[in-house]
């Protein structure tokens, strides 16, 4: 099989879908691995590494996207690559379908079968593909949601973990899945004290037993959250449903118990975002003010740390794209339901219930 692996062309986008260890893999197998000219850069990756282990590099997308059969990518084809795309090309992703409706009709458009990273699943229920990234964006959660509680990021001035004589910060987890735990992992070891919200009991008792001590866990009902903004310093939205739209859990109106200049950072907006009053931003403004509250909603966080998000999501994503390229996509996803359960869209029709909830 022919196998493309595009730049990425969103903005600050420095991840790349496939490291050279999966191309020799790949090109062992017999299979023809496209890589276009500087798509490693942002990882640290030279193009040297790909040549060595058996890749082509390729001068433009263009002849990329021409070529291939099984396109491998990290983000959601942009509008820029709607016109690359073609009927039957199976292109593996990030695609986030149930947020974007202009990304829907493009793929639709194009009649490509769209096999999305985040609805795959494993033997246990779990996805793979996704949790990677997850654990990524729950650390970062802290970590930017720490520098924009700063005075001159128009935050509160408040040191997440404190000092002795001066109390830490409260932290917020609206979730308590992959994103939540990690969040609540980094912050309560800062020193914060956090509130590690969910509706699934059996999850908080476990996360009771395994967390530190200044994590506390919360059973998540209107009144609980909005008296836990009330105290918040920092709110990290961290809540999923797969495949579908983020549910919303603080609305506008919630934001005007919250502390002037404190900060939500909501991880869920590659679904649609969990606040009200999120919307997408990037890593280059990745901050608003709505009711004094500063609000980080980039879509692509993880990709900011390239090189550790690259090799964290290729070391999960590289089988489900080998036996695809192996055995082909029906052979594939005959023999594995998880990985059929990633297929979004298919010649022109949307095979994902909650994408096609989503959109109507």
């Amino acid at each position: 099989m022919i196998i493309g692996v595009p730049r990425e062309v969103k903005a600050y986008e420095y991840r790349i879908a496939m490291i050279p260890a999966g191309v020799e893999m790949l090109t062992k197998a017999g299979h023809r691995v496209m890589i276009e000219a500087g798509a490693g850069v942002g990882s640290g990756i030279a193009e040297e590494e790909y040549v060595r282990a058996g890749a082509e590099i390729v001068a433009e997308a263009k002849a990329i996207w021409s070529h291939a059969e099984l396109i491998v990518k990290v983000k959601e084809p942009q509008p820029a690559e709607f016109g690359l795309m073609r009927a039957g090309q199976m292109v593996l992703t990030y695609f986030h379908f149930a947020a974007d409706r202009g990304l829907v009709e493009g793929c639709l458009k194009a009649g490509i079968t769209a096999i999305a990273y985040e609805t795959i699943r494993d033997r246990a229920g779990r996805l793979p593909c996704l949790t990677p990234m997850s654990e990524v964006a729950g650390k970062m959660s802290i970590q930017e949601g720490a520098k924009y509680l700063e005075t001159p990021q128009m935050g509160r001035g408040i040191l997440l973990g404190g000092v002795p004589g001066v109390a830490p910060a409260n932290v917020v987890v609206l979730g308590a899945g992959v994103v939540g735990h990690n969040a609540a992992k980094v912050a309560a070891g800062l020193g914060a004290n956090v509130t590690l919200m969910d509706i699934n009991l059996d999850r908080l008792r476990y996360l009771d037993d395994v967390m530190a001590a200044n994590v506390t866990t919360v059973y998540s009902d209107l009144h609980t959250v909005r008296a836990a903004l009330h105290e918040a310093d920092l709110v990290v939205g961290a809540v999923l449903i797969p495949g579908a739209r983020a549910p919303r859990l603080v609305s506008r109106e919630d934001l005007k118990v919250m502390k002037r200049g404190s900060v939500i950072v909501d991880v869920a907006i590659d679904q649609g975002g969990c606040i009200e009053t999120s919307k997408p931003t990037t890593h280059a403004d990745p901050t608003f003010v709505v009711e004094g509250v500063v609000h980080y909603c980039v879509t692509n966080m993880p990709g900011a740390v390239g090189r550790t998000s690259t090799f964290a999501l290729c070391n999960a994503t590289l089988p489900y794209a080998a036996a695809i390229a192996n055995r082909g996509w029906e052979a594939a996803a005959a023999a594995d339901r998880g990985l059929a359960e990633g297929l979004n869209m298919r010649a022109g029709k949307i095979t994902n219930a909650a994408v096609a909830g989503a959109m109507g």
